[in-house]
């Protein structure tokens, strides 16, 4: 009999779907275990779907590393899996005590990789030394001068889910806009379809699947309709960043397609809120780690239909007074 695979989910906050992916995944596979979901807060929604779920402290306490240690070894946990971008550091940086403290995989690609993700000054440049097509970055001085062509783009170096990212049209605007942003860093901007790619690699960096989607409409920063387009164009360049940049696990790539060509916006080193969306139309990246922790040998395949579009919708639960959760008879978790 195969052994338990418990997973982990941080920071679970909304992701609903991915919580049922891996609970989907494994019973489809008869994988015997559970999926266990933390985070700060009581009422992250997410919570309430998985197997098993526990309040840790905040990320920036100074006792996340601990918590997520001691949740791992109560619950015999064989892979813990990082949902957002402000924990990638610490956990990269932890990765060889967590691993060896818990036996557990930690789904976090190595630390210079991390860096280069997190700080778009550094992806800009990592791009711009590897020949990946990006958007001008205009450095303090040209910004002084004037001569600028509108509209810009404005965002943080180290922004997230689009907060704090604005298109400006007008010197005026650009003005308002550097006094909100906290270091800022100014791009042309690109005119184009925007796409999100979802890659998943092995743990030895070998891309598995790779499946671009067109960002239909966006809502806060996070794809809110898509749809499944098998474009070459895209799937060549984005295999050659992979192979450049040697992620692990699941990676979200974002460009657009512009008049250049691929231009690259950012690309984030884990799950994103879309990531659902690919797993739906075949390219089951929980599947797929539950196959690598059972020592299975995995290659490249792009069996997963095209042309397919998602629509995605809230939904709600019902705690009771006792915080634990009421569903309507038939309702499905």
């Amino acid at each position: 009999m195969d052994p338990e695979i418990n997973v982990l989910i941080l920071s679970a906050g909304r992701r609903v779907e991915l919580v049922n992916c891996f609970k989907k995944a494994a019973k489809e596979l008869n994988v015997s275990g559970s999926v266990v979901a933390v985070d700060c807060s009581e009422t992250a929604p997410a919570l309430y779907f998985a197997d098993k779920h526990r309040l840790v402290p905040r990320i920036d306490s100074g006792k996340y590393v601990e918590a997520i240690i001691d949740v791992c070894n109560e619950e015999g946990i064989s892979l813990i899996v990082p949902t957002i971008d402000t924990e990638l550091i610490m956990l990269a940086e932890n990765r060889e005590r967590i691993e060896n403290e818990t036996g557990a995989r930690l789904l976090v690609s190595d630390l210079s990789v991390i860096n280069i993700c997190r700080n778009k000054l550094n992806t800009q440049r990592y791009m711009e030394e590897h020949g990946f097509k990006v958007p001008k970055l205009y450095t303090e001085g040209e910004l002084k001068e004037g001569n600028l062509k509108f509209p810009l783009f404005v965002k943080p170096i180290d922004g997230s889910s689009s907060i704090d990212a604005y298109k400006v049209n007008s010197r005026d605007e650009l003005d308002a806009v550097l006094t909100l942003v906290r270091e800022p860093m100014v791009q042309d901007y690109m005119e184009g379809e925007e796409y999100t790619i979802d890659v998943f690699l092995d743990f030895d960096s070998d891309i598995i699947t790779m499946v671009p989607r067109l960002r239909m409409a966006t809502r806060s920063g996070e794809i809110a309709k898509g749809r499944i387009v098998k474009d070459k164009e895209i799937l060549e360049d984005v295999t050659r960043l992979m192979n450049e940049l040697k992620p692990i696990g699941h990676i979200t790539v974002q460009c657009r397609k512009t008049h250049r060509g691929i231009e690259y916006i950012e690309v984030n080193p884990r799950f994103g809120g879309g990531a659902p969306m690919s797993i739906m139309a075949g390219a089951d990246s929980c599947r797929n780690l539950y196959r690598l922790l059972r020592g299975e040998v995995l290659t490249y395949n792009e069996d997963y239909r095209d042309n397919v579009t998602f629509l995605r919708f809230d939904n709600c639960i019902m705690l009771n007074e006792d915080m634990v959760p009421e569903y309507e008879e038939g309702s499905i978790i």
